[in-house]
């Protein structure tokens, strides 16, 4: 008779915590559900939502990336001769050249303000210029420590290369340069993340931004640019300084002690190509920069060094134009090599 009462309390109590669960699932606030946009993003990591035809061998992709909360930017691509990545029976992957744009520009900079697009040296190479925000400085963002949108770094290095890869016949051989906050994204990504880039020039980049006090705030400076929290970047430059070296080139130096590196810069000061009497602070503190970080590249023993400190010049695109021609030999001899990761 015990035995029996027992399981009756034993098969009551059970109902009554049924019951409970079934009223406090009941009662609990529903979580938010995500658009269907957003759900297909945080699924796919980054999906083509549209593509445009801009002129000869130019096409831009609008991706819709998880890493960026599900927005959707452009990237501009320089396509090769016989690029048709529809063609799934005879498709063809070429080597990669990206162009990263600086601070201010956007995925159509290098295409608005130099001749890339009639290079012929770059009609067999596929040349991506991703958008990177007005000052996104190719990072993902502390957010005081919640890290999240945007998450410039992964979007390229993760979501980007991924569907370029699978998609849009981009090879395994890759190199990467850029100009000012895209100089520094070039030197980073290569070194961040190695044997992705099997060589990086960096044209007046941002190559050591902990160099003084005026560095630190003059980036800190272009953080708060379109009224930005500064700190949300790379926080403090005190109290979270070990996320800015991850951040700064020179203390990434041994990490590009084997990779081809190509830097350029001017001083500042009025050059042959540059309207009489214009002068550059940001140029000057860049080329202090980056005479920093060669050294730092050949104290730790860098094997493929090459340095173009051409005195007299400020910070602008004639400028960078011409260093990206000057740097091509290096940058396409390294695409010849054995595949990167």
């Amino acid at each position: 008779m015990f035995a029996n009462v027992s399981t009756v309390l034993t098969l009551l109590g059970a109902r009554v915590l049924l019951v409970l669960a079934v009223l406090l699932a009941t009662l609990a606030p529903a979580a938010p559900a995500l658009a269907s946009g957003q759900q297909d993003a945080a699924r796919r990591g980054a999906e083509v939502v549209a593509v445009t035809q801009v002129a000869d061998r130019q096409v831009d992709l609008s991706v819709r990336s998880a890493a960026l909360g599900g927005r959707t930017v452009d990237v501009r691509l320089l396509t090769p001769d016989g690029w048709n990545p529809h063609d799934r029976r005879h498709r063809q992957h070429w080597p990669t050249l990206w162009l990263l744009h600086g601070c201010c520009g956007d995925y159509t900079s290098w295409t608005a303000m130099t001749d890339v697009a009639e290079t012929d040296s770059l009609r067999d190479v596929l040349v991506v210029m991703p958008e990177a925000g007005w000052n996104g400085w190719y990072s993902d963002w502390w957010n005081h420590g919640e890290g999240g949108d945007p998450a410039w770094e992964t979007f390229h290095t993760r979501e980007l290369r991924h569907l370029l890869e699978r998609d849009w016949g981009a090879g395994r051989d890759r190199v990467v340069a850029g100009l000012s906050m895209g100089g520094q994204g070039a030197l980073l990504y290569a070194a961040r993340h190695p044997g992705m880039f099997k060589a990086t020039a960096a044209y007046s980049g941002s190559a050591h931004p902990l160099l003084n006090g005026e560095s630190v705030d003059r980036i800190m400076g272009f953080f708060a640019g379109q009224d930005n929290d500064p700190l949300r970047v790379w926080g403090d430059p005190v109290a979270q300084r070990r996320i800015w070296e991850a951040h700064d080139p020179f203390h990434l130096a041994k990490r590009l002690r084997s990779v081809p590196v190509y830097l350029s810069c001017g001083d500042g000061t009025p050059g042959p190509l540059d309207a009489p009497g214009a002068t550059s602070a940001l140029e000057a503190d860049f080329n202090r920069q980056n005479h920093a970080l060669a050294a730092e590249l050949r104290r730790v023993g860098a094997r493929h060094l090459t340095t173009n400190f051409y005195g007299p010049g400020t910070h602008g695109w004639a400028y960078w134009e011409r260093e990206l021609h000057a740097s091509l030999p290096m940058l396409l001899e390294a695409l010849k090599g054995d595949g990167a990761a």
